[in-house]
């Protein structure tokens, strides 16, 4: 049989546990009033429509596996970075990440192959890259 003074104690704990937690609540409320609010991401600007330029042509790009052939064709044998390298000198921007991925695409299709760290246009090719 439960006394007076049994259930006043269990009463007591219980809330000292409640006030325990209020506690812990209140300290994270306090740390999150504290620290900086979250930035938050300002909306898109949106870039106003280009207007086609007047009686000029735009010039014609080849593309990179052509850009690739040709420079194969005039140099036989090069390494990716020469490759690269003279397609930038032709006047490309371009890097030799973009050259190895176009060289492997190129080497399925039976266009080149590579030897001792080298890529070359494959013998049997008989169709021109498409400019």
């Amino acid at each position: 049989m439960d006394t007076s003074i049994e259930r006043i104690r269990a009463k007591i704990a219980d809330l000292e546990a409640k006030l325990s937690n209020l506690r812990i609540a209140e300290r994270e409320l306090l740390a999150l009033e504290t620290a900086p609010a979250p930035r938050i991401k300002a909306a898109p600007r949106l870039k106003p429509k280009r207007k086609p330029k007047a009686n000029r042509p735009s010039p014609v790009r080849k593309t990179i596996g052509a850009a690739i052939a040709q420079v194969l064709g005039e140099h036989g044998a090069l390494p990716v970075a020469e490759i690269a390298g003279q397609i930038k000198a032709a006047g490309r921007d371009i890097g030799k990440r973009s050259v190895s991925h176009s060289l492997q695409a190129m080497k399925k299709q039976g266009l080149v192959k590579s030897g001792n760290g080298r890529w070359m246009l494959s013998k049997a090719r008989t169709r021109p890259v498409p400019a």
